[in-house]
C-alpha cells in the first residue's frame, strides 16, 4: 500500500518538477557552482562588488531623487533588487538597480500618483517580466532595430540631463509637471531663483567627474568627485555663514519613532505594503498602463545590458532566465520601498573590469550598500544636492553615445536616419512605449519597402546567361520570366505587376520561382491572379522549381488547376518545348495536371 502511495506521489510529482526545470531560473547561478566556485573567485567578486557598490551609491541616490523620491529608495533598490536579480537571474556578470532610462516614465508616475503608486507600477511590472519570462520572450530583444534603441536612449538622456537644470540651478519649484514642455516651462517661470552658490558647486563636482577618471582611472571617480564636493561644500558652510547650498539633509526628513531624520535613515530596508491603503482593481487599472511601461524599457535595458556583458566577457547569457530574474527582483523590491529595477550597463561593465566571475559580486555591492547606509547615513547627509546633478549630468551624456548618433546621421539610410529621429522626438516629447512603438512600425514598413524593392521579376532568354550553364534554347513561342526575392505581401504585388502583358505573342509562360527563398498567402494570391491573368489571354503556364518555402501552402494552393509545374528550369524548357504543338487549344480552366517531381509532368 505504501508503495503505492509513493508510486503515485512520485508520478504526480514527475511532471510537477519537469514543469519547475522548464521555467528559465537562476541560469547564471546554476552555471557558477556547475563550473565550481573556488576561493580565489570569492576574493575577485568581493573586490569587484565593493568597487561597484562604491559606484553604485551616489547614482542610486542621484537616480532616486531624479525620479522624485527620497534617496533612500533608491539604495534600497540597489540593495535588494541588485542581489535578488543577480541570483534568480540568467546573467553571470549583470548589476541591477536603478537605472538612468527609468527617471523619464518613473517621475510622471511619482507626479500623478505618489510613491505608492510607483512602488505598485513596478511591483505589476515585475509580474509582467515574470510571464514574458515563461513564454521565453527574452530573444525578440534582437528584433528591435538599432535606430530605435539609439534614438529612445538618447531621447532619454536629454530629457534626464533637462530634470538637472532644476538642482543645479537651485531652482525652487514645488511640483514638477509631468510632460517635457512643461517643465521647461516651470523652470524658466522659477529662473530668479537661480543661485551663483548651486551653480559653482554643479560646475566644479562636474569638472571633477571628468578629471579623476584620467588622473586616478582605477579608483571610481564618483567617489571622489562626490566626496571632495561634500568636504569643500561643509567646510565653505562652517567658514562663511552666508554660504548655503541644498543637501540631501536639507532637502530630505524622515520620521522615524517620532523622530526626524535629516537625509538618509540609517536602517535597513524594512518589509512594508507598497500600495499603502489604496489597493482597489481601479487602482490596478490606472496604474497598468505605466506598469506596461516600466516592463518593457526592463526587459529592453537589461538585455541589452546581458548582450554587452557578454560581449565583454565572451559568455552567454539565459535571456528568458534574465527576464524571470528581473521580474522576481521587481516583484520583491517594492515590499522593501524600493523603485523599479533593471540591468545597469554602466555598474555592469565596471563590475567586468573590476573583475567579477559570478553574481555573487552584485551580492557583494548590495551588501556594501546597505552596511554604508547602516554605518555612514549621517555623513551621506551633507553631499549636495547640486553634485549629484553634475553626476546625472555626466550619466545622461555618457547615455547619449552622441557619437553614434551623429555617426548615424551622417552614414546611415535616411530611413534610418529617419526612424532615429522620429524615435527621439517622441521620446523627449512624449514618452519611450510611443517612442518604441512607433519606431518599430516605422522601420518594419520601411524594412518592408526595401525588401519589396529587392523582389523583382525579369524576362530573360537562354542566350544572355540566364539559364546557367543550361544548353536549352527557347522555342519562338515559348517565354521565360525570373522572380528574384521573397514573395510575400509588401513585395508581391509590383512583382506580379510585370505580368500584365506577359509574353506578348508568346503562346507559353514559363515562370522560374528557383530565387524566391519564401512565399507567404499574400504572395501566392497574387500569384494565382497573374496566372489566371495569362491563362485568359490563352496562353499556357508553366512553374519552374524549386519551389519556395513553405512548400505546403503550395500543396493547398491552386496552382496545379491552373498551369503545369516542373522540378527544375531543364525540365520546365522540355515540358514548354512539348506544349507549343497543342498551345492553339488551350487547358480549360478546370483541368487539373497531375505532377510527378521526379520526371517530366504531364497532362
Amino acid at each position: 500500500m505504501r508503495r503505492r502511495i509513493a508510486s503515485s506521489l512520485y508520478g504526480i510529482a514527475r511532471p510537477a518538477r519537469a514543469a519547475v526545470e522548464a521555467i528559465p531560473f537562476a541560469t547564471g547561478l546554476r552555471r557558477t557552482l556547475k563550473n565550481g566556485y573556488t576561493a580565489g573567485d570569492f576574493r575577485a567578486d568581493l573586490l569587484a562588488g565593493i568597487v561597484v557598490g562604491i559606484v553604485a551609491l551616489p547614482l542610486s541616490m542621484a537616480l532616486a531623487i531624479a525620479v522624485g523620491v527620497p534617496p533612500q529608495h533608491g539604495l534600497y533598490t540597489a540593495i535588494i533588487g541588485g542581489a535578488v536579480i543577480a541570483l534568480a537571474g540568467g546573467s553571470k556578470f549583470q548589476i541591477s538597480g536603478p537605472t538612468a532610462a527609468f527617471v523619464v516614465i518613473l517621475a510622471p508616475i511619482v507626479a500623478k500618483h505618489g510613491l505608492f503608486g510607483l512602488l505598485t507600477a513596478g511591483l505589476m511590472a515585475g509580474v509582467m517580466l515574470v510571464a514574458m519570462g515563461v513564454a521565453r520572450l527574452g530573444k525578440l530583444i534582437q528584433y528591435i532595430p538599432y535606430p530605435v534603441t539609439t534614438g529612445f536612449t538618447a531621447g532619454i538622456a536629454v530629457v534626464i540631463a533637462t530634470l538637472q537644470v532644476k538642482d543645479v540651478l537651485g531652482l525652487s519649484i514645488a511640483t514638477m509637471p509631468e510632460h517635457y514642455t512643461e517643465k521647461l516651462a516651470a523652470m524658466w517661470d522659477a529662473r530668479a531663483g537661480a543661485s551663483l552658490a548651486e551653480l559653482g558647486v554643479a560646475a566644479a563636482t562636474f569638472a571633477l567627474l571628468l578629471v579623476f577618471p584620467k588622473l586616478l582611472p582605477k579608483v571610481p571617480a564618483p567617489l571622489l568627485a562626490i566626496g571632495a564636493a561634500t568636504i569643500g561644500v561643509t567646510i565653505a558652510t562652517r567658514v562663511s555663514p552666508g554660504f548655503h547650498v541644498a543637501t540631501i539633509g536639507s532637502r530630505f526628513h524622515t520620521v522615524i519613532d517620532g523622530i526626524t531624520i535629516a537625509g538618509i535613515p540609517p536602517v535597513a530596508p524594512h518589509p512594508m505594503l507598497p500600495w499603502g491603503d489604496a489597493l482597489s482593481f481601479g487602482y490596478l487599472r490606472d496604474l497598468l498602463p505605466a506598469a506596461f511601461t516600466i516592463a518593457m524599457l526592463g526587459a529592453i535595458e537589461s538585455l541589452l545590458s546581458a548582450v554587452i556583458a557578454d560581449g565583454l566577457t565572451g559568455k552567454r547569457y539565459d535571456p528568458n532566465a534574465e527576464l524571470v530574474g528581473a521580474g522576481i527582483g521587481n516583484i520583491i523590491v517594492p515590499f522593501f520601498g524600493g523603485i523599479a529595477a533593471t540591468g545597469a550597463l554602466a555598474r555592469t561593465a565596471t563590475n567586468i573590469r573590476a573583475g567579477g566571475r559570478s553574481p555573487f559580486s552584485a551580492v557583494v555591492h548590495s551588501l556594501f550598500v546597505l552596511l554604508t547606509i547602516v554605518l555612514f547615513a549621517r555623513w551621506v547627509s551633507y553631499v549636495p544636492m547640486a553634485s549629484l546633478a553634475a553626476l546625472m549630468l555626466v550619466v545622461a551624456w555618457n547615455m547619449s553615445e552622441a557619437r553614434h548618433f551623429v555617426h548615424m546621421m551622417r552614414l546611415a539610410p535616411k530611413s534610418d536616419v529617419t526612424v532615429l529621429l522620429v524615435c527621439f522626438g517622441l521620446t523627449v516629447a512624449f514618452d519611450m512605449v510611443v517612442s518604441v512603438t512607433a519606431g518599430i512600425v516605422l522601420a518594419a514598413l520601411l524594412f518592408m519597402r526595401r525588401m519589396a524593392e529587392l523582389t523583382q521579376t525579369r524576362a530573360v532568354s537562354v542566350l544572355d546567361g540566364g539559364l546557367g550553364e543550361s544548353s536549352h534554347t527557347l522555342p519562338k513561342s515559348v517565354v521565360l520570366y525570373e522572380i528574384a526575392g521573397p514573395l510575400f505581401f509588401g513585395a508581391a504585388q509590383n512583382a506580379m505587376g510585370a505580368f500584365e502583358t506577359a509574353g506578348g505573342d508568346a503562346q507559353i509562360v514559363i515562370l522560374d520561382l528557383a530565387r524566391v527563398p519564401t512565399i507567404d498567402a499574400t504572395g501566392l494570391v497574387a500569384l494565382e491572379s497573374a496566372i489566371g491573368r495569362i491563362r485568359r489571354a490563352k496562353k499556357r503556364v508553366v512553374i519552374a522549381g524549386p519551389l519556395p518555402e513553405p512548400r505546403r501552402i503550395f500543396e493547398r494552393s491552386e496552382l496545379r488547376s491552373l498551369c503545369y509545374l516542373a522540378p527544375t528550369l531543364e525540365r520546365a524548357i522540355t515540358l514548354a518545348s512539348g506544349l507549343v504543338g497543342l498551345a492553339e487549344t488551350p487547358d480549360p480552366p478546370d483541368s487539373r495536371p497531375s505532377v510527378t517531381w521526379q520526371g517530366d509532368a504531364t497532362k
